[in-house]
Formats: structure tokens, sequence, C-alpha cells
């Protein structure tokens, strides 16, 4: 699959919201059930980029969203500041093509850049194709939480996976990379 990855932008939000839509109601990546408004979709999209975590779409040869990743902040604790968690969405037409796989390796790229020391993927429904690319990516198993979601009729799991970013826990980072305004205490 030919692709072009860039910044997401407030024009690619119509596509954002259908490939999340058909997420929700058919798969187990997200444990929300009702899928949300366009408009609540711009709101989460702004306060992302609006803390400046990388958000992105990939773009396949005819021009359509062939789905969009972005990175955000894990917990709101200070503490928690170099640590990010990734999401990645994909349109049913783009999965096991490549797309993913793309998407990661350059949110990891740019999360090391912006000076983030840890990502981790939380992975709803411990789904085997996810886990999969987390893995091929370099990401390292943490434990699986059982029954942590109800959906589709049934429980499911929760995988947890976390990947290193440029000097990851080798030296301190700088205190002053990040804004406290996403953090409480």
């Amino acid at each position: 699959m030919s692709l072009t990855l860039r910044d997401a932008t407030l024009a690619d939000l119509a596509a954002i919201t259908e490939i999340y839509r058909e997420s929700v109601l058919n798969g187990v990546a997200t444990y929300e059930i009702t899928p949300p408004s366009e408009a609540e979709m711009r709101t989460r999209f702004e306060t992302i980029i609006g803390y400046g975590y990388p958000y992105m779409v990939a773009v396949d040869g005819n021009g359509s969203i062939a789905g969009y990743a972005y990175a955000s902040g894990f917990r709101t604790r200070t503490a928690y500041r170099f640590l990010v968690e990734d999401s990645i969405y994909l349109s049913p037409d783009a999965r096991g093509k490549g797309a993913g796989k793309a998407l990661l390796a350059e949110l990891v790229r740019r999360c090391t850049e912006l000076g983030f020391r840890q990502m981790v993927a939380v992975i709803g429904g411990a789904h085997p194709a996810s886990i999969a690319v987390h893995r091929a990516a370099g990401f390292q198993h943490q434990g699986t939480m059982k029954a942590t979601g109800f959906k589709h009729g049934h429980w499911l799991d929760t995988a947890i996976m976390q990947l290193a970013l440029g000097e990851g826990e080798t030296s301190d980072p700088p205190e002053d990379v990040y804004p406290d305004s996403l953090y409480r205490g």
C-alpha cells in the first residue's frame, strides 16, 4: 500500500471520525460503546495538538485517509510527563497492509524527537494484530489485565506494552521540556 504520512488537520476530521466510528461499533481497540460526534472528535483533536502532541494521518494513493495515529498523555500527574500513550486507528481497507506499522514508526520517531522517554500501548481486547505491530516496533509486553472491558457481549482483556524512547531511563530528563498545564500535582 502506497502511503503518505502527514500532520492531521481539521479538514481530516470527517474521515477520522468515520474511521473511529467503525472501530467503536465493530472493534475492540476502543472501549467506547457509542461513537462520538465529529464535534467531539474536533474537541479531542484540538486538545491533543494544543498540548503539542503529534497527531497524523496516513493517506493512501487515492488520497483517502487510510488511518490516523496520535500520542497523548498517559496520566495527568506531573511525574508522568515524559511518558506518552499511542493510539492508532485504521480504516477496514487499510488493515494488514502496513499502515499501522508506518504510523507507529513515525509516531515513535516524533515522540523521541520531542524528548519523551517512554511510550505505552494500552491495547483493548488484547488484539493480536495490534500486539504484533507493537512487538515489531520493539515494544515489550508488560502485562495483561483480564476482563477489563465488556463489549460485543463478552469480556475483553487489555494488554499493556512499552517502548523506551531516546535515552529512556538512562539519564534524567530536562525539567523544562513540557508545560505543566496538562499535569496536576
